[in-house]
């Protein structure tokens, strides 16, 4: 199971999308491989909001969301704290929204539809590093 750590905890994680057919993918792909599922967001004003009392290994975040969208939500995310995993998840495979994710700190993206595998092994290299 890759989404359990060496010491048997599980990798928490935030998943943050607008979409509740997203999140319920997101935790099909992860829950059979150990990641625990700590908290869900609708949109980035949620996720900001939540953010403290989940305290989540990785978000996995939107980018195009209500009320604030995904880049602003990890941008204010980082504010609270710098060395949060971030993992983009997005519809669009735009060059300008990718290196703005990257100059937000944002660790990886990975467009939709995800493979369930590359969703796994973005969040594993963005937690070693």
């Amino acid at each position: 199971m890759k989404g359990i750590r060496t010491d048997g905890t599980p990798i928490k994680v935030m998943a943050v999308d607008d979409s509740p057919i997203s999140r319920k993918m997101i935790k099909k792909a992860l829950e059979p491989e150990g990641f625990l599922i700590v908290g869900e967001a609708g949109n980035g004003k949620e996720a900001v909001e939540r953010y403290p009392q989940f305290q989540p290994d990785i978000i996995t975040m939107d980018v195009t969301m209500p009320i604030m969208d995904g880049l602003d939500a990890a941008s204010m995310i980082k504010g609270i704290n710098p060395k949060q995993k971030i993992i983009m998840l997005s519809a669009m495979g735009d060059d300008d929204i990718i290196n703005d994710a990257k100059s937000r700190g944002i660790n990886d993206v990975c467009c939709k539809p995800f493979k369930a595998e590359e969703l796994v092994e973005k969040i594993l290299k963005a937690i070693e590093n």
